[in-house]
């Protein structure tokens, strides 16, 4: 009886271990941009909890981030070589990051310049990522 239990909860848990997809990208980084729009907003009603929330969203939802399986089993060794960049990626993640926990300290302890300069660092490392690894 166990075993019959077992197997279904098994099988659930490989299924929904499916690889990143171009539909998960575009709902992470819609998530982004509304975090990035919630912070903007906590700026402009001096309201720490919404710039937290936004911070909060922001730096959860950038740890998914990634290359889609096409890109990384792809067999062109020139598109596998335009889309090896994941050391980018990886940099502009922490960046971002760091710069959302620089947010909440610099806003929270009353340093509203400080932490609207971490925005725009924010802002910058999304631009970089669209330039060079998404080709805008």
């Amino acid at each position: 009886m166990k075993k019959l239990l077992l197997i279904p909860a098994i099988l659930t848990t490989f299924a929904s271990a499916e690889a990143y997809t171009q539909a998960d990208r575009i709902l992470d980084m819609q998530k982004m941009a509304q975090a990035m729009q919630d912070i903007q907003t906590g700026f402009f009603y001096n309201n720490i909890d919404i710039v937290k929330d936004g911070t909060k969203t922001l730096r959860e939802t950038i740890k998914r981030v990634g290359p889609i399986d096409s890109e990384i089993n792809t067999k062109d060794i020139y598109e596998k070589w335009i889309n090896n960049s994941l050391k980018m990626t990886n940099k502009i993640k922490k960046k971002i990051t760091k710069k959302a926990e620089d947010i909440d300290e610099r806003f929270e302890s009353g340093d509203p310049k400080q932490a609207l300069q971490a925005y725009s660092k924010i802002s910058q490392q999304c631009l970089k990522c669209h330039i060079n690894i998404r080709k805008w």
